[in-house]
């Protein structure tokens, strides 16, 4: 397997939950790592906590829905860095409501979140990688891109919207020898859940580490191999067959 060692890695929403979770995960495992979070606070902290520990890690201020800040975020990166080796488009958002009380501001919101973000940046991060002959992009989908529940549908749409984004992208790269990833993952530990549904049986749930270490795993893989898509559920996740 290929080291992670000092590759560029930019994660959106790695102030908390999973995105804090796969911050961590590679930079352990040798990878520099920037926090891009629309939480500068969260995020600075997060950083901090692993860079005290050695690790090579920073935070930049990032609002994934303002079209002229991720432009200017991935230029910052590039201008510090050289280049970028690793998009995790991690960050996502939700509102549990019917559709007769979602306003178009809500559809709008996690659309432009959950979809239209990572669309754009990995529009912005894929010329840099063609030019180094490698890179890859992993994109957070859920079992909400699988299967579907009621009151969801702004997200079962974005999730959806991602998982067939990503497998478009991931056969658009592949002669340019970058990789594209969807990782479906299951119900975990994290404010996301949580702060929603905060009597959801915590043992019907994973740790984020798993999950961050499937994403580790994911990108350890040999040059010549590619993952375009995997599944990590809870054990006891009992609305997946």
């Amino acid at each position: 397997m290929s080291a992670l060692t000092e590759k560029v890695t930019l994660v959106t929403g790695g102030s908390q939950g999973l995105g804090a979770a796969i911050c961590e995960t590679l930079a352990e495992a040798g990878a520099s790592v920037i926090i891009a979070d629309i939480k500068l606070d969260q995020a600075e902290q997060v950083a901090r906590g692993l860079q005290e520990r050695g690790l090579d890690v920073i935070a930049l201020p990032l609002d994934i829905t303002n079209d002229q800040q991720l432009a200017t975020t991935v230029q910052k990166i590039v201008d510090q860095y050289g280049r970028i080796d690793v998009l995790v488009n991690n960050a996502g958002t939700d509102v549990t409501l019917p559709i007769e009380e979602l306003s178009i501001a809500d559809i709008d919101r996690v659309l432009n979140v959950n979809l239209r973000a990572p669309f754009l940046l990995s529009k912005l991060v894929l010329p840099i990688m063609k030019r180094h002959g490698q890179g890859h992009i992993v994109n957070i989908a859920s079992t909400a891109a699988k299967r579907t529940w009621s009151n969801a549908t702004a997200y079962h749409t974005s999730k959806w919207g991602l998982m067939g984004f990503s497998h478009a992208l991931h056969v658009e790269a592949r002669p340019h020898k970058v990789k594209v990833t969807a990782v479906v993952a299951g119900g975990m530990r994290t404010p996301f859940i949580l702060d929603r549904f905060p009597d959801t049986p915590l043992d019907k749930l994973q740790d984020p580490k798993h999950v961050a270490e499937t994403v580790r795993f994911i990108l350890m893989q040999p040059e010549e191999t590619v993952i375009p898509e995997v599944m990590v559920l809870p054990m006891q996740e009992t609305s997946w067959p």
